[in-house]
């Protein structure tokens, strides 16, 4: 990044003096405003943390047309937005020698950066003068509104910055309590007994549900004791590893904490107990370079198809290993086809990093060898041919997606990472999206739901689902 502007940073926002007339008012809330197009906007303060100006920022091929690249922030590798082009904005052609204004936002411990046209001030007003959105404000979804108000008779639009970066969930959350004059770190904690008590209420239906096998066997009936137990086991699950105990994977997690307490442990107390809880978990080769075996398992899975084009969907993509791991497989597996792989993850910094992945230089002499190139400077990278067919895309599987109709889903072990809502509404999806002759990959140690009436065929331990 030698190209780039040296930053200008301002790191301490006070805030402007209030009017006299305003010195009695209560101020309990502040925005940072800022203009897009004429137009006046504004984030809760809270998700700011410094101002900046930059330009030349690192293209990032194959990314939605909003991201303008990736920046070095003092050692730390950002995602560069512009909210015009997000909300559709008519942005004036760029010069790449001028400074853009930026704004760095922190949403759920994620940094991004976001060029606005002009940065304002800092504006502190009564949370209880913030007004719902109205449609009139038809330039911008209203989904991403979070209110309006006024302040020196000029009206600002606030946006929901929570909804427009951070998962379904968490944005859900925030718009609960929206207007709420309270503190946010209360409005977020208030929201952890509701989601324990969702998992609670799961858990009590399995208890009535195994109740009502009055009739079982003996054995069956000893097994119903670890039940109890077992509601605290998905409830720790859910609230340290957001991990969703359902049909999907009870049967696994039934395993899994049969050896749990076999070694001598009942609970799980902290984070480090639930990760070391589900460590066994995840499908092969997760987060890490497929091996020569699991690509050739994943290889005679694949089903005959002789058509021009296969659309592959990824969500969950991650940093982009699994993604061109897979790209490799299918170009072996279908070499006179165009693959077209539109790989997803809610993760906006590794989508955006993962173009621009540098290639161990080990994987030359695995069998990735063919699938790689030698830079002048000696480094690995993937063919162009290789790089062309894959999309990454910041996008959240929960949500509405406009992908054609596709071959073949790669999706391993999303579902378990989604509410039990979730996890129906995204398999049927998956089904919905399929060809006729496609196939599902999901996790491992996932099943899809049985409702769905998925065929399946297994090879060693991997199960491709299809339309029955």
């Amino acid at each position: 990044m030698s190209e780039e502007k040296e930053l200008v940073v301002t790191t301490d926002i006070a805030p402007k003096t209030e009017k006299e007339t305003e010195k009695s008012t209560v101020i309990d809330f502040k925005m940072v405003t800022f203009s897009l197009a004429d137009r006046d906007y504004s984030i809760d303060i809270m998700h700011v943390k410094e101002i900046a100006k930059a330009s030349r920022f690192t293209y990032v091929p194959n990314t939605l047309p909003f991201v303008l690249g990736v920046y070095n922030l003092r050692g730390e590798i950002i995602p560069i937005l512009d909210l015009r082009l997000f909300f559709n904005i008519p942005v004036p052609p760029r010069d790449e020698n001028k400074l853009e204004n930026m704004l760095i936002l922190a949403v759920d411990e994620q940094k991004f950066g976001v060029v606005v046209d002009k940065i304002d001030k800092v504006i502190g007003v009564q949370r209880s003068t913030i007004q719902p959105p109205h449609p009139l404000f038809g330039d911008i979804n209203i989904k991403y509104i979070d209110g309006v108000v006024e302040s020196n008779n000029r009206l600002y639009v606030l946006l929901d910055i929570t909804k427009i970066f951070s998962s379904k969930e968490v944005a859900e959350s925030h718009a609960a309590n929206r207007y709420q004059p309270k503190p946010q770190v209360v409005e977020v904690n208030n929201a952890i007994p509701a989601q324990n008590a969702g998992g609670g209420l799961k858990a009590a239906a399995s208890a009535v549900a195994a109740n009502e096998n009055s009739a079982a066997t003996a054995a069956k009936s000893a097994q119903k004791e670890p039940e109890v137990d077992l509601k605290f086991i998905k409830e720790s699950l859910q609230n340290y590893s957001k991990f969703f105990v359902s049909p999907v994977n009870e049967s696994w997690v039934k395993h899994r904490y049969a050896e749990w307490e076999n070694s001598g442990k009942k609970q799980i107390q902290n984070e480090a107990d639930s990760k070391q809880f589900l460590e066994t978990f995840w499908s092969s080769c997760t987060d890490s370079w497929w091996t020569k075996e699991y690509a050739s398992a994943v290889e005679k899975l694949l089903p005959d198809n002789s058509a021009k084009q296969i659309i592959v969907w990824n969500p969950g993509c991650g940093k982009g290993m699994e993604t061109y791991s897979l790209a490799c497989v299918l170009k072996k597996r279908y070499p006179d086809s165009k693959v077209r792989i539109y790989a997803q993850d809610i993760d906006l910094l590794s989508v955006s990093n993962a173009a621009l992945m540098s290639i161990p230089s080990k994987l030359a002499t695995d069998w990735y060898g063919s699938y790689l190139t030698k830079k002048a400077n000696g480094e690995y990278t993937f063919s162009q041919e290789i790089k062309d067919s894959i999309m990454f895309e910041y996008h959240d599987c929960k949500n509405a997606n406009a992908l054609p109709m596709v071959d073949i889903i790669f999706a391993r072990d999303i579902l378990s990472l989604l509410d039990e809502k979730a996890q129906d509404a995204v398999a049927a999806d998956f089904l919905e999206k399929m060809k006729g002759n496609g196939i599902a990959i999901i996790g491992e140690n996932e099943a899809m739901p049985a409702s769905l009436n998925f065929g399946e065929k297994t090879v060693g331990t991997l199960v491709a689902y299809s339309k029955d």
